[in-house]
């Protein structure tokens, strides 16, 4: 049973990509017999044009990852363009793609909506997704409820190739993230780097907390009970505190009579000591770069051997190789 996901480097994680996504990823490598963690630079570059940008996202996503977790010993973490097999199998996989199916994805019309342009990269992005995921047989994707549909285009996908030319591919299910942690960013909306409402796993503490502070609250008196099941200062607060701290919180939120001030100082005491460690893994990765490229290659290698296995399968079944 494989399990296989991958994340953009496109900017520095922030508290909504660790409780969103990372966190249950890290948990899935010790559920799973073998799981497949890439970091999609490839998919990026519909929206990163800075070379040096991209590739010190790509550096500071894998740096992130092993602190927060990500085991080389249990997953395998790799960049997306070390290996070359998922492009190739693209190609075979879009020339059989209807046009239609790619202009009922959601992400591509939700983009298009907020004035992005129509890029081939962005309009087809879905079809290099699919190619992610068959090139390894993944047996399951896990994703947000957002991203199901294109686990449903990858399964369609691979159903068209499987009926033209034979078994070839394992179609995927996808295993919906726990989205109970709702994360809601620094303005109340969600957090979300397009929002500039985010707040860094690996701020530092004193910065971090200058950015706690001015998370926006309401203008009610400080006498005023209030109803912490409404108050995006409370979710966060809740993301790090155990029962017994949550359940006092919230008491004191419903009694009234405190400002919002006490509980972001009590929030930035617990973020620091939630990834206090995982800030001092990273420093020590940031130290030895030899290691994380290791890492990296290694994972690579293991890729490149599945991907190479599924893209001659495809090869060979559609009539490019005999």
């Amino acid at each position: 049973m494989r399990v296989l996901s991958g994340i953009q480097p496109t900017g520095r994680f922030h508290w909504g990509n660790y409780f969103g996504a990372i966190r249950q990823y890290i948990d899935l490598q010790g559920q799973r017999e073998d799981a497949f963690y890439f970091i999609a630079n490839l998919h990026a570059l519909t929206t990163v044009r800075d070379p040096s940008q991209l590739r010190q996202s790509t550096l500071d996503a894998a740096l992130d990852l092993l602190a927060l977790g990500l085991d080389p010993e249990k997953a395998t973490l790799f960049v997306q363009s070390d290996v070359p097999e998922v492009s190739e199998l693209c190609w075979l996989l879009m020339t059989g793609t209807g046009m239609g199916l790619l202009e009922r994805c959601v992400s591509y019309k939700d983009k298009i909506a907020r004035g992005l342009s129509a890029g081939v990269g962005l309009f087809a992005y879905p079809v290099l997704q699919a190619a992610d995921i068959l090139a390894y047989d993944s047996d399951v994707v896990p994703v947000g409820e957002d991203q199901v549909q294109h686990i449903e285009v990858t399964r369609d996908l691979a159903a068209s190739f499987n009926h033209q030319f034979g078994e070839t591919f394992v179609l995927p299910k996808a295993q919906v993230l726990d989205s109970s942690a709702r994360v809601p960013g620094t303005d109340g909306d969600k957090m979300s780097k397009s929002y500039d409402n985010t707040l860094a796993v690996f701020e530092e503490p004193k910065p971090l907390r200058k950015q706690i502070m001015r998370i926006q609250t309401d203008s009610r008196p400080m006498e005023d009970p209030k109803d912490p099941d409404t108050d995006h200062l409370f979710q966060l607060y809740s993301l790090f505190a155990g029962d017994p701290q949550r359940e006092a919180m919230a008491a004191v939120y419903r009694a009234g009579g405190f400002g919002y001030g006490s509980v972001k100082k009590e929030l930035a005491g617990l973020a620091e000591e939630f990834f206090a460690a995982a800030r001092e893994r990273r420093r020590a990765l940031e130290a030895d770069p030899d290691q994380v490229e290791q890492i990296l290659a290694d994972g690579a290698a293991r890729a490149r051997k599945k991907a190479a296995d599924v893209l001659l399968r495809a090869q060979v079944a559609c009539g490019v190789k005999a």
